[in-house]
């Protein structure tokens, strides 16, 4: 069996190709922060508040949010001071940067989409870390053999990826029934109503839910609530 190469995947609409790492990593990482703060007393007087506090170990927390993990491919290897492998044939490369750019290139704007490409990280099958998509924030590049002539053979790079959710996608783990929704520019009640309930007449339980004076003024950003059908 094929030793399964880890891949990284642009995804549309940019136009560059998957790439498969000469040399699987040795180690990654993953780091998923979530917020909790301490939450504020209770309105009680100031004695009330310290006999409280007395009787608990630790103050009570309120949950802010979960944060965007981060997946970080540490010293990733590529050499080419022998021919290497590529799609099943041993191939002569020149300049590890040959290699190398092709990460640097997700690092750079694309004219069609003005930032860079949102990337899948590929490594074997499903799982709770692959597929990961992301966009990559950090990059270290380490060049360590050179040719006499100065051209490097021999580079580590250390490639950090921040996960990139659609907003909606994420909101449907949370919100199964999709009961809430964020409105977007040029969006009205009845393009709402249709998107949800596949009837644009319907965009009257809307208002009525959400005590809209104007339904025809819809602010951005706002997040209406989305009453389920009886």
């Amino acid at each position: 069996m094929a030793l399964a190469k880890l891949t990284i995947t642009p995804q549309s609409p940019s136009t560059l190709k998957p790439i498969e790492v000469l040399f699987n990593p040795n180690n990654y990482s993953i780091v998923k922060p979530v917020t909790w703060s301490t939450a504020p007393p209770p309105q009680h007087s100031p004695s009330e508040q310290n006999e409280t506090q007395r009787l608990l170990n630790a103050p009570p927390l309120k949950f802010g949010g979960g944060g965007s993990r981060t997946l970080t491919l540490d010293q990733l290897f590529f050499d080419v001071t022998e021919p290497v492998e590529k799609k099943g044939q041993r191939v002569t490369v020149p300049d590890v940067r040959r290699e190398t750019d092709q990460i640097v290139a997700l690092t750079r704007i694309e004219p069609k989409t003005g930032q860079p490409p949102i990337c899948q990280v590929s490594w074997g099958g499903n799982s709770a870390d692959f597929p990961f998509t992301g966009v990559v924030t950090n990059l270290t590049q380490r060049f360590t053999l050179f040719k006499s002539d100065g051209t490097p053979v021999r580079a580590t790079l250390t490639v950090v990826f921040t996960e990139y959710l659609v907003p909606e996608a994420d909101l449907r783990q949370t919100d199964p029934e999709l009961t809430t929704h964020v409105v977007k520019r040029g969006e009205t009640l009845s393009i709402i109503a249709a998107d949800v309930y596949g009837d644009p007449t319907l965009w009257r339980i809307i208002a009525q839910a959400n005590r809209l004076d104007d339904p025809r003024r819809l602010e951005i950003g706002r997040r209406l609530t989305i009453p389920a059908l009886s």
